[in-house]
């Protein structure tokens, strides 16, 4: 995805994938600052051991201090159905709001769908840009265990039902962003 284009244009909804420390949350951070709007960052992490308030300090640091930062461990559709509809919002990240899901209230697979659907629809219907980060974890080894390999599979349909809706969709890979076009806009030539 070349971010030069968008610019000071408002692009809808964004999808950035991509692995572990691979960058996605500078692109988004990237993104919402060329939008030209106020920011709302949505921080579905919470720093239960000090190697996680660690993290979150570092993206702290990392952001300007004039965005407004919600935390929405569980709740994300709603809080950001509530955000400004003029402020471009970062939501970062899925994959810690899934686990979140998952681990602490315990919701099934089709459970979890229909939330990230909330969270599709709520963020299909922005005006203003909204950029999802979330962790392509199905490129690695498979995982160990059954909760491990149930966790893969469920975050891999997440990120296909938010890549159906999503304007634009990028892979993050050592901090450079791959376009991925839909199958239609490949053309047959």
């Amino acid at each position: 995805m070349d971010t030069s284009r968008v610019r000071g244009a408002t692009v809808a909804f964004v999808l950035i994938l991509g692995g572990a420390r691979s960058g996605k949350s500078a692109v988004a951070c990237r993104l919402a600052q060329r939008s030209g709007s106020d920011v709302t960052f949505v921080a579905t992490a919470r720093p239960l051991d000090d190697e996680m308030a660690r993290r979150i300090a570092f993206h702290i640091d990392d952001r300007p201090s004039s965005w407004i930062t919600v935390e929405a461990p569980l709740d994300l559709p709603e809080v950001v159905a509530g955000t400004d509809p003029h402020h471009a919002v970062i939501i970062d990240c899925v994959t810690v709001w899934i686990s979140n899901l998952v681990v602490e209230l315990g919701l099934t697979h089709d459970e979890v769908l229909a939330r990230v659907g909330d969270l599709v629809n709520v963020c299909g219907d922005r005006d203003a840009t909204t950029v999802i980060v979330s962790n392509e974890v199905g490129m690695g080894i498979v995982p160990e265990t059954p909760l491990g390999r149930s966790f893969r599979d469920l975050q891999g349909f997440a990120n296909s039902a938010l890549a159906v809706r999503a304007k634009h969709v990028g892979l993050v890979v050592a901090g450079r962003v791959l376009t991925l076009n839909a199958e239609e806009d490949w053309g047959t030539s």
